[in-house]
């Protein structure tokens, strides 16, 4: 297990713990030693070989040993034991905003509710507000929870797909007879959430019943659907479906392709082949009865008389018209990327202090990184007073002389619900840049959050609009704003419209991106980072773009620090 994996693991405990009505410094002492994980640098061999676990502030004689537990092992009996104890309702609960362990423990003694359908059962019948702390309005927020919930049923982030399918992947690549394990299907496509994940693989048929093998005995599968001569399917230990698809190399690229695309791109595909003579399905590419052979995806687009359509834009949103005329752009790399922008620190409610996320920013390969901690109005995470900001600027421009990269100071401003932003003009006159977001009143009507927004935009402080939909992935749906009229008014002021990489948001959606490119609005990848390894998020952002079909020149951070500062500017 890595660190994020066992930090994941201890935060669990913890929150068990806290179901369960533990003593309040017990379930502090698993937190605290979950961010004591993340914090160490470099993978965790070296300490919980040499035993140094115990020198990590943090982390005790007891929990040093369940961390070398599941080091050794992936797995805990002390965490088996405490998930046996919670009824998984409760644990269901817990993914409903505004309900946290001690709210869920009160529902529980008080009302004797464990399951999802009784707690909605509760609401409707107004049993929930009368609880102490709760009242109508949580009552009405753990109702849509509940909805959401069963809307996102048996969907996952597409990051932790990714995460799945990687060790999959790994697994297949240590197994003699496998050759070019990769996802496909929706993973593959980019999608920002998933609902299983494909892999293929080639193999022939000689070695198909050892690999099977090998994958329903591996402690990825948590449970084995079905084992059969091209097929093995699973279910992972965080429940996620996997579907492997054991084929021969002369299928390979047929079945690849075929996995990747959406039922509607397959179905174009399929129409262009047969409009040119030939038979197309999972299989192969057939004139008459004679395979046409391809070793890749290319040279399968070549024999159809298209430009190679990359995996991310495979959805039937005109790729292959365009690709019949050459005209798919060049889609962004990661290596395109410069600068990082949208970086939270210890200052308001980042969990690494400035210079630790600057020098992780430079280790990444970033030319610069731009600061953009949370305004005033967000009491909840530390925002900065007027008096503050001053401080920050000061401790801004010494870390760039200390750490030798360049440091652009901003801030992400609350869109207030006037529209107005957070500090007055002689505190907004220190940034170089300026994130404006909405973190307030999402239950505007439409006309109104669209008004408020763009009132936003039209104060020439405002680099940049943070996160435009609101939206959390699986959690919460988009707040009502028009995005049309927005990104109208992002070209027309000359505003950086936000792609937020937080594998949570992903917001904007890939779906408009391609318009924002077509009205000339810059796009910057941003992570939302609120601690070191969250600026790798950035690198997600990149696929979303790519779907988007955003490229280099699309893109703000792309630029260099300066180029990005004086697009920035407003006139």
């Amino acid at each position: 297990m890595d660190k994020k994996d066992i930090a994941a693991a201890l935060e669990e405990i913890g929150t068990l713990l806290d179901l369960a009505g533990e003593n309040p410094f017990k379930v502090r002492a698993y937190q605290n030693a979950a961010r004591a994980i993340e914090q160490i640098p470099g993978n965790l061999d070296d300490a919980v070989v040499s035993g140094k676990l115990r020198e990590v502030k943090g982390i005790g004689e007891g929990i040093s040993q369940k961390i070398a537990e599941l080091h050794a092992t992936g797995s805990l009996g002390y965490l088996d034991e405490l998930r046996a104890k919670i009824e998984p309702g409760l644990l269901e609960m817990l993914k409903i905003h505004g309900l946290g362990p001690k709210r869920i423990r009160l529902i529980r003694e008080t009302l004797g509710i464990t399951t999802l359908g009784e707690l909605e059962y509760a609401c409707k019948e107004n049993r929930l507000k009368l609880l102490e702390g709760f009242g109508e309005k949580l009552q009405e927020n753990v109702l849509r929870g509940i909805e959401d919930l069963k809307k996102y049923k048996d969907r996952h982030l597409w990051v932790e797909a990714h995460h799945a399918a990687e060790q999959v992947i790994t697994l297949l690549g240590g197994v003699r007879g496998v050759s070019d394990p990769q996802a496909a299907g929706s993973l593959r496509r980019c999608r920002e959430t998933v609902g299983d994940i494909d892999v293929l693989a080639a193999v022939e048929p000689k070695d198909r019943a050892r690999v099977a093998a090998a994958l329903t005995g591996s402690k990825l599968a948590a449970s084995v659907i079905g084992s059969g001569d091209t097929k093995v399917s699973f279910r992972t230990p965080h429940g996620l479906g996997c579907d492997v698809r054991m084929i021969t190399r002369a299928e390979y690229p047929y079945t690849l392709h075929h996995l990747t695309g959406s039922k509607d791109h397959n179905a174009a595909m399929r129409g262009r082949a047969q409009k040119l003579g030939f038979k197309m399905n999972e299989y192969g590419l057939y004139k008459g009865e004679r395979l046409v052979p391809c070793a890749s995806e290319d040279e399968i687009f070549a024999a159809l008389k298209l430009q190679y359509i990359p995996p991310e834009l495979r959805e039937n949103m005109g790729e292959i018209e365009a690709a019949e005329s050459d005209a798919i752009p060049a889609l962004l790399q990661k290596d395109d990327l410069l600068g990082v922008m949208h970086v939270h620190t210890s200052w308001s409610d980042g969990r690494n202090p400035l210079d630790e996320m600057v020098r992780a920013a430079k280790d990444l390969g970033f030319s610069y990184v731009g600061i953009a901690d949370h305004s005033r109005s967000a009491a909840y995470a530390g925002g900065l007073s007027p008096e503050r900001v001053r401080e920050q600027r000061k401790e801004v421009r010494a870390a760039e002389d200390r750490i030798g990269v360049r440091v652009l100071f901003g801030i992400e401003s609350d869109i207030l619900p006037d529209g107005s932003l957070d500090y007055d003009k002689k505190t907004l006159d220190l940034f170089d840049f300026v994130i404006g977001s909405v973190h307030s009143k999402f239950n505007m009507e439409r006309g109104e959050m669209t008004r408020r927004i763009l009132k936003a935009m039209e104060d020439p402080h405002l680099s940049m609009v943070g996160h435009l939909t609101g939206r959390l992935l699986l959690a919460r749906e988009p707040y009502e704003v028009d995005q049309e009229v927005v990104l109208h008014a992002a070209a027309r002021f000359g505003v950086v419209m936000e792609l937020n990489a937080n594998p949570n948001r992903l917001d904007l959606d890939w779906r408009i991106l391609r318009q924002a490119a077509g009205l000339g609005v810059l796009v910057s990848i941003n992570p939302d980072a609120h601690e070191v390894e969250g600026l790798s998020d950035t690198f997600l952002g990149v696929g979303i773009a790519r779907k988007g079909w955003l490229s280099a020149k699309d893109v703000l951070n792309t630029r260099s620090a300066k180029e990005a500062l004086e697009r920035m500017k407003r006139n």
